[in-house]
């Protein structure tokens, strides 16, 4: 087997798996990560993923961890395996901006608790992914670092705002990352770049270490999670990032079950119809229909439900994101030590903003929602999140978390609409499993997003390790 060959094999496998491996001594951590910075380097001028990377640190890191496997004794469950952060997620020494042009000088003076508990598991960051602008949309474009494209094909998006990390575990350059999902974060990315990605249900994972940081309430939508190439590697991980960290005053203890003690007999699955103002094309369709007939094969049973009430979902999710939020993305920008954003300047062409944040701050400078008009979204939003929990029960929901496969770059801009078939799983605080199906007949990613009960992480991910076994999950691009 050739130096290349062994290579590609290294980048098909699980986390997992390759831990075992060396620990194992069938491969060493050195071989490991310079596998994935090769990959890395081969995809990064097409794809644009990893925008700072700290390859030297983990090199040395790699060869630590041979010597830690040579050594004996017990060793960490995820040793020498290497892993991307979303750079809006500390890093310590690592850029931490946003994609912000007036951030570009700072560096993250500490690491957040769930990249740090990953590093005490043994793992070796390679670096940091890019992300829209301030985490604000669901293409990953700013005027720092440009824009990333998506593995399977450049001229179209890798989503956002965790799309570097779907663009780098989608090329194979790293066998997981960390992300962040308030809207489809994290699930957009995996399903546009073929991979896996978990929301966690709220409050299970700590958001500590974050910028932009999110406060109390908006910490409840916020689920910070992992994006993967194996369904295999999503509980361990979850296991390894999971738990109060004496910070975020969100965050509390959970048992988490077992994915691989789900029996899918009898199983409840329910799939969404005439849910989104954009249908769902016929291929995701057809895509979602074949995960139904393998669940069914299995034992489940499926029902099909109407959530008309989601196509006027924006502005109840909106509300609610902004009932918890303390500061404005005017407020950041200052904070930053940008003058306050007029009509003038947000009219006039070129400036520091992307397109995306430049309408976030058009719409912070209209009259706020509030009294009753804010109250009435309110409650709208707790009868969506109701009905969608209602929905579930205690099986699954499938639903794709976006109507289309990876569209061109820009094709999203001013169309908010496009993330409330993801936004609706964060409103009701369930967990979320991203579940590649294969590829469409141009080429692109398809797949299904399986949302369970809150706390039951382990039943969705459950469902994206059986698909997984039918249909094969990531596919590398070419």
């Amino acid at each position: 087997m050739t130096a290349t060959t062994e290579r590609g094999a290294i980048i098909e496998r699980s986390a997992v798996d390759l831990a075992a491996a060396i620990r194992d001594r069938e491969l060493s951590a050195v071989e490991v990560v310079e596998a994935h910075i090769e990959r890395h380097r081969q995809w990064g001028p097409r794809i644009n993923a990893l925008v700072a990377e700290r390859f030297e640190q983990a090199r040395a890191e790699a060869v630590a961890a041979d010597g830690q496997v040579a050594a004996g004794g017990q060793m960490p469950p995820l040793l020498g395996v290497p892993f991307t952060v979303k750079e809006s997620i500390g890093l310590r020494g690592m850029p931490q901006s946003a994609g912000l042009l007036a951030r570009a000088a700072v560096r993250a003076d500490s690491t957040a608790p769930v990249v740090q508990r990953l590093i005490d598991a043994g793992a070796i960051p390679l670096g940091v992914t890019n992300t829209s602008e301030l985490t604000l949309w669901i293409e990953s474009a700013n005027n720092l670092y440009g824009r990333t494209n998506n593995p399977y094909d450049p001229t179209r998006t890798a989503g956002g705002s965790s799309g570097g990390e779907g663009a780098a575990v989608g090329c194979g350059g790293s066998p997981f990352g960390v992300g962040a999902d308030i809207a489809g974060s994290i699930r957009i990315p995996a399903f546009f770049c073929g991979v896996f990605g978990h929301k966690p249900s709220a409050a299970l994972v700590p958001n500590t270490g974050m910028y932009p940081p999110a406060p109390v309430e908006a910490g409840r939508l916020l689920g910070t999670g992992v994006i993967a190439r194996r369904a295999g590697d999503l509980m361990p991980l979850l296991r390894v990032i999971a738990g109060p960290d004496g910070v975020d005053p969100v965050t509390r203890p959970a048992s988490l079950g077992d994915p691989e003690s789900v029996s899918f007999a009898g199983l409840r699955v329910a799939t969404v119809e005439n849910s989104s103002l954009l249908p769902m094309s016929r291929e995701l369709r057809d895509a979602r229909e074949r995960a139904v007939g393998a669940l069914t094969a299995a034992g489940a049973v499926v029902r099909r439900i109407e959530l008309r009430s989601w196509r006027s979902a924006l502005l109840p999710y909106l509300a609610a994101l902004q009932s918890g939020a303390t500061q404005t993305t005017i407020g950041l920008l200052t904070a930053a030590g940008l003058p306050a954003p007029t009509w003038r300047t947000l009219l006039r062409q070129g400036g520091p903003h992307t397109l995306p944040t430049r309408l976030t701050l058009a719409a912070e400078l209209l009259p706020p929602l509030e009294g009753r008009a804010l109250e009435r979204q309110l409650v709208a939003a707790r009868a969506l999140a109701a009905g969608l929990l209602e929905a579930i029960g205690d099986g699954v929901l499938l639903h794709p978390a976006h109507p289309r496969t990876a569209p061109r770059h820009g094709r999203t801009v001013g169309r908010p609409w496009l993330f409330t078939p993801s936004a609706m799983f964060n409103l009701a605080g369930v967990p979320a499993t991203e579940v590649p199906l294969g590829l469409s007949a141009a080429g692109l990613p398809l797949g299904v997003q399986v949302a369970a009960g809150p706390g039951s992480d382990h039943l969705s991910i459950a469902v994206a390790m059986e698909l997984e076994r039918v249909f094969g999950g990531w596919r590398p691009p070419r």
